[in-house]
């Protein structure tokens, strides 16, 4: 009984672990939140006020990125809602073209 119990806390810690490394594959870019009109024009300081008014006009909120001018779709635009024309650091999952923000902080 007691190898037993003993083989099923190690399985238990294994499942965790594993678990865990899976959960762990979100990146973190840094970028500029633009919209989808402007895309990588929009990635400046004095694109703040264009942005909010085209994403509030219908444009989707986008993610340029600084190290290649990506521009990445944004799954959950709600979550950047209160920094569009920012530079930010953008931790999300990144899938091809798309993130879904997990979280931003101002830079």
């Amino acid at each position: 009984m007691r190898k037993f119990l003993l083989l099923l806390l190690a399985g238990a810690l294994i499942v965790l672990v594993v678990s865990v490394s899976f959960a762990s594959d979100a990146q973190t870019v840094n970028g500029w939140v633009s919209d989808s009109k402007c895309g990588i024009k929009g990635a400046n300081a004095d694109h703040a006020g264009c942005a909010k008014k085209c994403i509030e006009g219908g444009a989707s909120a986008v993610v340029v990125t600084d190290k290649d001018q990506k521009v990445l779709a944004v799954d959950n635009p709600d979550a950047l809602k209160e920094h569009y024309g920012h530079h930010v650091a953008v931790t999300g999952h990144i899938d091809g073209d798309k993130i879904h923000v997990d979280s931003v902080k101002m830079l």
